[in-house]
């Protein structure tokens, strides 16, 4: 495990550069500047490339042959939408599997938007501390194998299969004890804390699939809370207003716990702060106690400063756009140096060294991912307008594109006007398609919505995704080869798997 450096003492940090962290943190639009030198250097401190993160389907067919009866097995439990809000059920598996969701440390995340990037942030640095991890995440892009990763690596599907055919008979017996089936998510998420156990791991990053506390994965008592920003999302489940659904959120705040904030709204951050002193949780909140300091457009990415809770870390290679990434970097470094108990116990850093290899490394699919080049094709998962707002400013400031085209499709439950709106801006043209989901908005709402917010003339209606693809990628090319067109497909994460397989990434 590498050794954290002795820093100075970050007390001795002037009061200056402080109120600069704090104006940065609070405006969010520092004054960048375009680094060509140097970015490139910085970006193989990560090592050779890493290869597509979304694993293929396999190709043994016996192999697929069982993902799939595992899948269809899964498909015949209630659906990651339907809810029954209890961790009862989780609890119960719990009990008769041994807790395995005991058996190593844990970091907890929620929020509304980054918790998977940042997530994935926390994997590669608690890695790069030779920690071997355990991460869970939803929904996934394209291979449900991508939700439990061990070693910073979707696990094989052998064993996926091997791991929920150990706990069937488990999940047998708890369904026939309780009033409802374990659903499709609680399965998974006890997939995930049996595989974690047997693997064994050294920490576990987890993700709520939605709220905090009645979410599956709330049986655990993290020692490190993580709250990404809360916004507006899944209003009929967790509550109409940012206080309401921090309520719900802030569930994952256990007894003794360290609880990283990232910025909140007002109303948020009380009652997040409320709870925490309700169970002597400590508090970290970005902006005050943790921050970026400084960001740069890099080629690839972008150039960080970040203040830890132990000092500063600078010439940070971060290869993902846009400010809202960089946010999530500040929230994931204060995450681990609480999980090595800095800022609490000990006044040091982390070695800086090992933390630019660990982000150089690190990605997020799905998360303005380019995807293809002439035109430039970009991927991203935004779903509701907070997302949706931050995606706009990454693509701006990062492509500078003369003319973009959108291709979006929603699911049913979203704000769709709002994530039009926010997208409004940007788009030239907006494509509007349809999903493989079957939530999917339909096209002709969607498309409706779409003329309200853009006008008849540029709104074009594919319902077909691979034909709103192709009218997208023609539309872009009518600006011609040299200048600058781009294309971003977005609304939802399923709208990105399904292009990503369409595009044969990977």
């Amino acid at each position: 495990m590498s050794e954290p450096s002795e820093p100075t003492d970050p007390r001795d940090a002037s009061d200056d550069l402080f109120d600069d962290i704090v104006d940065t943190e609070t405006d969010r639009d520092p004054d960048l500047a375009v680094i060509e030198a140097g970015s490139r250097t910085l970006r193989t401190m990560g090592g050779p490339p890493q290869g597509d993160p979304v694993p293929a389907v396999p190709a043994d067919p016996e192999v697929a042959k069982a993902l799939r009866e595992v899948e269809t097995e899964l498909s015949t439990r209630w659906g990651e939408t339907k809810l029954e809000p209890s961790v009862t059920r989780i609890a119960a598996l719990m009990d008769v599997l041994g807790e395995p969701q005991r058996a190593y440390p844990s970091i907890h995340i929620t929020g509304t938007n980054g918790k998977t990037s940042t997530a994935r942030m926390i994997e590669a640095l608690l890695g790069a501390f030779d920690l071997r991890t355990g991460r869970y995440t939803s929904p996934h892009v394209q291979t449900i194998t991508e939700r439990i990763s061990l070693d910073g690596a979707p696990i094989t599907p052998e064993r996926f299969v091997e791991t929920y055919r150990d706990i069937a008979p488990y999940v047998e017996l708890v369904d026939a004890r309780e009033e409802y089936r374990l659903s499709f998510f609680e399965v998974l998420t006890g997939m995930a804390y049996a595989a974690f156990a047997d693997a064994p791991v050294d920490a576990a990053v987890v993700e709520v699939g939605m709220g905090g506390t009645w979410d599956a994965t709330n049986v655990i008592d993290a020692s490190v809370a993580v709250v990404t920003p809360i916004d507006l999302d899944h209003t009929d489940r967790l509550g109409e207003t940012p206080a309401e659904i921090a309520g719900e959120k802030s569930g994952v705040i256990k007894q003794g716990a360290t609880v990283i904030l990232a910025q909140q709204p007002v109303d948020a951050a009380q009652v997040l702060l409320k709870k925490a002193v309700d169970v002597d949780a400590t508090v970290a909140r970005e902006g005050m106690e943790f921050g970026v300091v400084s960001r740069e457009i890099a080629v690839g990415g972008q150039l960080l400063t970040l203040r830890g809770l132990g000092g500063e870390y600078d010439n940070v290679f971060l290869p993902l756009h846009g400010a809202h990434q960089a946010h999530n970097a500040a929230v994931a470094l204060a995450a681990v140096e609480a999980f090595f108990g800095i800022g609490a116990q000990h006044a040091r850093t982390l070695d800086l060294d090992t933390i630019r290899r660990a982000f150089a490394q690190v990605s997020s699919p799905g998360r303005l991912e380019v995807v293809r080049k002439s035109p430039t094709v970009i991927l991203d998962a935004a779903h509701n307008p907070h997302g949706a707002r931050a995606t706009a400013e990454g693509v701006s400031e990062a492509f500078g594109f003369s003319r973009l085209i959108g291709v979006v499709s929603t699911s049913g439950d979203k704000d769709a006007k709002g994530l039009l709106e926010a997208f409004e801006p940007i788009f030239a043209e907006v494509v509007i398609t349809a999903n493989s989901n079957p939530r999917a908005t339909d096209v002709d709402a969607l498309a409706a919505l779409a003329v309200e917010v853009f006008g008849e003339d540029r709104v074009v209606v594919e319902p077909r995704l691979d034909d709103a693809l192709e009218t997208a990628i023609t539309l872009a090319e009518e600006e011609g080869e040299y200048a600058g067109a781009g294309v971003l497909v977005t609304g939802s994460i399923f709208t990105v798997g399904d292009a990503r397989l369409l595009l044969k990434r990977g």
